[in-house]
C-alpha cells in the first residue's frame, strides 16, 4: 500500500507544513543558525531531508529518471505551495522566491546524491 510505504515521507511533509505555517515567534533562535540568511540553510536542509526520505522509502521501485523527476516535482510543489500559503495565510511569515530556490537546491542535492549512490551501491539479489 502506498501510504504505508511512505509513512515517513508523509510525517516529514507534515512537520515541514507545520514549521512553515506556524507563528515564527513560537520558535526561538538556534545559536548555530544565527547568521544572515540562515533560513535559506534551513530550507535547504528541510527539502534535502524530505526528498531523501521519499527516495529512501521508494528506492526499490525507482527505475527511471522520469520517476526521479516526479519525486523532485512533488517536493518542489510542496515548497512552492507553502511559500504561497505563507504569503496568504500567515502574519509572521512571508513567501520568498529565495526560500523556494533554497528548497530547489535541497531537492536537487538529494536527487544527485541518490543517483550517485545508486551507481555505486550494488543491488541486492531478489533471491536472497
Amino acid at each position: 500500500m502506498m501510504i504505508k510505504r511512505n509513512i515517513l515521507s508523509i510525517a516529514t511533509a507534515l512537520v515541514i507544513i507545520y514549521l512553515s505555517l506556524a507563528n515564527s515567534k513560537e520558535f526561538g533562535h538556534v545559536s548555530f543558525f544565527n547568521f544572515p540568511e540562515a533560513d535559506k540553510v534551513i530550507h535547504f536542509i528541510m527539502y534535502a531531508f524530505f526528498t531523501g526520505v521519499v527516495l529512501f522509502e521508494n528506492r526499490k521501485i525507482i527505475y527511471t529518471s522520469k520517476q526521479l523527476l516526479i519525486i523532485a516535482l512533488v517536493s518542489l510543489f510542496l515548497g512552492g505551495f507553502l511559500e504561497i500559503l505563507q504569503s496568504l495565510l500567515t502574519k509572521t511569515r512571508t513567501g520568498s522566491i529565495f526560500d523556494f530556490l533554497a528548497d530547489l537546491t535541497g531537492v536537487l542535492f538529494s536527487i544527485g546524491l541518490f543517483m550517485f549512490l545508486a551507481r555505486r551501491v550494488p543491488k541486492r539479489s531478489e533471491n536472497k
